[in-house]
Formats: structure tokens, sequence, C-alpha cells
């Protein structure tokens, strides 16, 4: 337009000559290069394989915290004691391994799958006749317990 076409004209009649503000295209979220898909692609399977990970150890070692929360009610008593290392033995170990130990033969085992000693020649010796008399309380027991409870070399294969 010239400018003497707009002489005489109001501010709205030249408002409404105007033309609509383009809108810009919408800004794509698909990155442009296969780089940054590559990466998202690898970024979200480590997360997956990390995840996974740390689902099947939480689940591993369950056992565990089940037997520790189970230890802290038995009031330091060897023959519950006796029962709750062996039901954790069995849940770590194959059945064939530990269920028909008993004795001197399972405290060698408590000890041999334990970093520490104590069972065969220390407080644990109580064990093997824990359930069949009357045994005072024992805190070092209770405390040998604990420890091979949270350390003791758990089986491969269960």
């Amino acid at each position: 337009m010239t400018e003497a076409e707009l002489q005489g004209k109001n501010l709205i009649e030249l408002l409404e000559l105007l033309e609509e503000v383009p809108v810009p295209a919408p800004v794509s979220m698909v990155p442009q290069t296969p780089g940054w898909i590559v990466l998202g692609i690898v970024l979200l399977t480590i997360s997956i394989v990390v995840y996974r990970r740390v689902r099947n150890h939480r689940r591993a070692e369950a056992y565990r915290k089940a037997a520790l929360a189970e230890l802290g009610q038995t009031a330091d008593d060897p023959a519950r004691i006796a029962d709750v290392l062996r039901r954790t033995a069995l849940a770590a170990f194959p059945r064939e391994q530990v269920a028909g130990l008993y004795g001197q033969d399972w405290l060698t085992f408590l000890d041999q799958s334990f970093p520490g000693s104590g069972f065969a020649s220390g407080p644990g010796q109580v064990l093997t006749t824990a359930a069949y008399r009357d045994t005072a309380p024992s805190s070092d027991l209770g405390k040998l317990a604990r420890d091979w409870i949270k350390t003791h070399k758990r089986s491969e294969g269960v």
C-alpha cells in the first residue's frame, strides 16, 4: 500500500490491514541425529540392567533380613537361636548339603561358611544340645548367630 491509500484511515482500519503473524512450525521432539537415539537406547538398557540386578540382589538377600528380625525375638534362647540358624542355612544352601548335618558336623559347617569361628570351639557349642536341655540365655551366642547371618557365604546354586 502506498502512503496516499493510508491517508484518512483511522487506527482500527489500519490495524485491519495488518497481516497475521505466521506461526512457526512446531519444534520436533525427535532427535535430529542418530547418536542421541543410540545414547537413549544405551542409557535405557543400562537402567534396566541395574534395576534388575538390584531387585534380584534384594530378593536373594531377603532371607537374611527376615532371619535377623526373628533372631531379635529369640531373647538369646539357645534352642530358638539354633532353630533360626537351621532355617537360615536351609534358605541359603542346598537342602542336601545342610539338612542332614547335626552335632559337630553342623558346627563345623557353620564355621566353614562364615569368615569367623566360634561355633565348634566357642559359645556355639551349646547349639548341639540346646534343643534337648534347658540352657541359660547367652548374649555371646546371640551375637555370634547375628554375625553368621549377616556375613555367611551364600551358596551360588540357591
